[in-house]
């Protein structure tokens, strides 16, 4: 085969291997039991070298489980070797220094065979409303507070399930009909992206992926390298602060770039917190790789190769270098933050290239049946993590976009399953108007949404937001989006973070943040002015 043919072939088979990794997603989507994997994509899936280096990532997913996936296979190679697996063999796990960060988010790897050769592996990511303890949320003070942890080990062993470890995750947990359909889901779309690439191997007459994958990495560590290399070198700092739990936490950070490598440094930025906000270093790696290719290598494929040159770091001590037994299950309302530093510190390398600030952190509220004092039901059990969105930044040339999910790309669940799925009634979902923030391109707008229960029996609403008390910034001139609001209609505000009991007939309120502008309000074009105005944006 000349080096030509050779190398069409194997581009075939990279974007065969896109197609197959989104095939296994929209599966995970298909058969989820969640809504919030089945509805709005909170999600991973990806396929991978027998060493453990990620070749391809499904384009439907979330940057936080992907990249954070990317670096957990090989966590599990070390624990269950190759050739310790056997065919109808499948992994999981849910610890989040060896997962994604948070015990919500459960990871499935299953090896692929050629006979008894194994060839690859696929690896998925799925995220559970409920692990049991205190459940989703920022309030615990250590991780064995936070729910169940389960450590690498096997979900099937040569096609047979793990029943005893079935068992234990459903009595752990408040709905374990969803807890166990979401596992054998995540077990199901690792077996379709199996099929799949067997039947490619087949028609292209390869045994493995090692040479067509040590080729993915490399031409993308290449391509990576050369879109780095344009960059001026030197170190651009950049710091922000945001709401934290009980105290404002500062996020600082120095970014280097030399050469052919970008490396990121978190030291200064708060340390540790008592409560569940603290970011695990996968999760800090994950969001900060991703600010970098947002503007950076943004048009490379998502592999072990485009994501080598990006280092990461935080100290230990440090809210984003959190070690076990640290609470972290709400690690999202900061690691989601991340981008926004890192682009600020890229703002000063690609001058009006970089967006401002935006709401960055999704509001995932967990809405559950509330309990008396002897733990009895004050209606029927439930518990729903409905996700809600804010504005992003206005971009260089562009307004921002509203109820959008940056960084994450978690779509907001729909209201007609949030009502199907709980005894709840949103009365209102609608733009927040006036919440971008001005400037010569406006951010884009938060939402406003009112929830009562269907009953009138009190319900318990756990909240991990942000932006309330520090809100998104604009760049060169822009004003500030508004930050957010939660309060109870006809009554007192709420804080941001932690769990509160929403009493009985009345309604929740969510004012999502807006984001921040860019330019000048000034020099807004009047046709865009006059339409915000018509339109009711502002």
């Amino acid at each position: 085969m000349t080096d030509i043919r050779e190398q069409l072939t194997w581009n075939l088979i990279w974007n065969r291997l896109l197609a197959i990794v989104e095939e296994q997603a929209q599966t995970l989507m298909r058969t989820a039991f969640s809504t919030v994997v089945r509805e709005a994509g909170d999600l991973s899936a990806g396929v991978f070298d027998t060493r453990g280096a990620m070749l391809a990532q499904a384009v439907t997913g979330t940057p936080g489980h992907v990249n954070a996936m990317a670096r957990s296979v090989g966590r599990f190679l070390a624990e269950f070797p190759l050739p310790a697996l056997a065919p109808g063999d499948v992994l999981l796990t849910n610890d989040p220094w060896d997962a994604t960060g948070h015990l919500n988010d459960f990871t499935v790897v299953t090896p692929v065979f050629d006979g008894a050769r194994p060839v690859a592996l696929f690896a998925a990511t799925s995220h559970i409303a409920d692990v049991g303890g205190l459940g989703f949320g920022p309030d615990g003070r250590e991780v064995f507070e936070e729910g169940l942890r389960i450590p690498i080990m096997k979900l099937y062993e040569r096609g047979a399930l793990n029943k005893p470890l079935e068992d234990v995750i459903k009595a752990n947990v408040r709905d374990p009909v969803v807890a166990q359909g979401d596992l054998h889901s995540l077990a199901a779309c690792n077996r379709v992206g199996a099929e799949r690439l067997l039947a490619t191997l087949r028609e292209f007459d390869l045994r493995d992926l090692d040479g067509v994958g040590r080729w993915i990495i490399d031409t993308s560590r290449r391509a990576m390298a050369e879109e780095i290399n344009r960059l001026p070198d030197g170190t651009y700092r950049h710091d922000m602060v945001v709401d934290g739990y009980d105290e404002p936490v500062r996020i600082v950070c120095a970014l280097t770039v030399a050469g052919e490598v970008i490396d990121i440094d978190f030291s200064g930025s708060s340390g540790l917190s008592p409560y569940g906000i603290n970011v695990p270093p996968n999760y800090t790696e994950a969001y900060a790789s991703f600010g970098v290719r947002c503007v950076v290598g943004n048009d490379v494929p998502n592999n072990a190769g485009s994501l080598a040159p990006v280092r990461v770091s935080a100290p230990t001590g440090c809210i984003l270098g959190a070690e076990f037994p640290a609470a972290v299950s709400a690690r999202h309302a900061l690691g989601q933050m991340l981008p926004d530093v890192v682009l600020g510190c890229l703002d000063q390398a690609l001058p009006d290239v970089v967006p401002a600030e935006g709401a960055s952190c999704i509001w995932n509220p967990v809405l559950r049946s509330s309990q008396d004092v002897e733990g009895r039901l004050r209606s029927s059990r439930f518990v729903i993590n409905p996700i809600f969105n804010g504005g992003t930044g206005a971009r260089a040339g562009k307004d921002g976009l509203s109820t959008t999910a940056f960084p994450s790309g978690v779509r907001t669940t729909p209201t007609e399953v949030n009502e199907v799925t709980a005894p709840l009634i949103f009365w209102r979902r609608e733009y927040r108007s006036g919440s971008g923030g001005a400037g010569k391109f406006r951010g884009g707008l938060g939402q406003v949404i009112e929830i009562a229960h269907a009953e009138g029996a009190p319900f318990v609403v756990s909240k991990m937001f942000d932006r309330i008390g520090h809100p998104a910034r604009g760049r060169r001139g822009g004003a500030a989006g508004a930050g957010g609001r939660v309060y109870l209609k006809d009554g007192g505000e709420l804080r941001g973070k932690g769990r509160d009991e929403v009493p009985e007939g009345a309604t929740l309120v969510f004012e999502t943040p807006g984001g921040g502008g860019v330019g000048n309000p000034a020099e807004r074009a009047p046709e865009a002015k006059r339409r915000d105005a018509e339109e009711g944006l502002i």
